[in-house]
């Protein structure tokens, strides 16, 4: 690979060179970045970029890149498109599989703290790599500024809806009281 960045959604592993940087800027075309908004249910991305750069590092490679986009969502409560920039920066690290541990099947394992170490392959997936660092940033539940959610109350025709208050443990004998005309200074 020369100097420039290149804009492959794959980078062949055996093509990258091992005594510098391997600079990269993958900006996909608009099919693929529809398909990448499809794939998280948004509705749009805008101005998706991953920009950065492959290192060796001893038995593996380092990438360290930053992602740039515009999603947009559908609101949770109204159903209007939300904007919501995203930046982050992400980091892989991308070792041979035999220096990875590997646990015994069927035995109990904990989440590693280094989450970013990756097994070697013979590609490095950049369409992947941005699809997963969107999905964690994405928000889960876009809200348009400004607007709250308020309290939903379903009931048959005919039938007075049940709210919170009313399932309070105690809402029926202050119901009781009232009628009774007992009060709370009454001792």
């Amino acid at each position: 690979m020369s100097d420039e960045a290149t804009d492959q959604a794959r980078l062949r592993v055996a093509e990258l060179s091992n005594r510098r940087a391997n600079r990269f800027r993958r900006a996909p075309d608009e099919d693929t970045t529809r398909a990448l908004a499809e794939t998280l249910g948004a509705e749009a991305l805008r101005k998706l970029a991953l920009t950065g750069e492959v290192k060796p590092v001893s038995n593996g490679w380092r990438l360290e890149a930053h992602l740039g986009a515009t999603a947009v969502q559908n609101c949770v409560v109204t159903l209007e498109p939300v904007s919501t920039r995203i930046e982050r920066d992400v980091v892989r690290t991308y070792l041979p599989p035999q220096q990875l541990d590997s646990p015994e099947p069927g035995s109990e394992t904990e989440v590693p703290e280094d989450d970013s170490v990756e097994p070697l392959g013979e590609v490095i997936d950049l369409d992947a790599i941005m699809l997963e660092a969107l999905a964690l940033a994405l928000p889960e539940y876009p809200r348009k500024e400004g607007v709250e959610i308020g309290q939903a109350l379903y009931a048959e025709d005919g039938v007075e809806p049940m709210t919170d208050e009313d399932a309070r443990p105690f809402a029926g004998l202050k119901e009781l009281r009232d009628k009774l005309g007992g009060s709370d200074s009454e001792s």
